[in-house]
């Protein structure tokens, strides 16, 4: 797990009044800064994109996703659209799933959403934090999928809930 001690103070210090400026303005640098610095193997190609009110950090050169992140406002609505997830590669094996970094229900996109995760880990302890997160509109939820070598399947992910005025509370999966 990447180490995320430098972001402690500022949520801890956020209201809900603030939390949007906090986030923005030192929260969220910070952990795109604590991202790349964990992150082995980044290709010079790194961009930062935005879908559904989410923001992805995805290596284009290495052709995988290294970070997701948003502000929750709550289960959104919505069919999940299943065959366009078909076509999604489901190179890594069966034990995998065609993993949401942000799920569907908090308002994750399709595409650049979509990882190979372990299906013991993406119908188990992962949804945890995902309830919490659609549950605490207002609250910062994040993914940070970790790889070795050039494979696109990750080797582990940290999943993040950072409410305002509490201790952040970030999990690792090994995957």
């Amino acid at each position: 797990m990447a180490n995320y001690i430098s972001i402690y103070s500022n949520v801890k210090a956020a209201t809900a009044a603030n939390a949007p400026q906090v986030f923005a303005a030192s929260v969220i640098p910070a952990l795109i800064d604590i991202w790349l610095r964990s992150s082995e193997g980044l290709s010079d190609d790194v961009v930062e994109t935005t879908s559904s009110n989410f923001s992805y950090l995805f290596d284009i050169g290495s052709e995988r996703l290294i970070a997701a992140w948003g502000i929750s406002t709550g289960r959104t609505g919505g069919a999940r659209d299943s065959s366009r997830m078909r076509y999604f590669p489901l190179s890594a094996g069966h034990a995998y799933h065609r993993g949401h970094a942000v799920s569907h229900r908090l308002g994750g996109a399709l595409d650049i959403n979509l990882v190979p995760q372990l299906g013991r880990i993406n119908i188990g302890p992962f949804r945890a934090l995902e309830r919490r997160a659609i549950a605490t509109p207002g609250a910062l939820y994040f993914t940070f999928w970790t790889y070795r070598g050039p494979s696109q399947t990750p080797t582990g992910v940290d999943q993040g809930l950072l409410i305002p005025g509490e201790i952040p509370d970030v999990v690792a999966f090994g995957n």
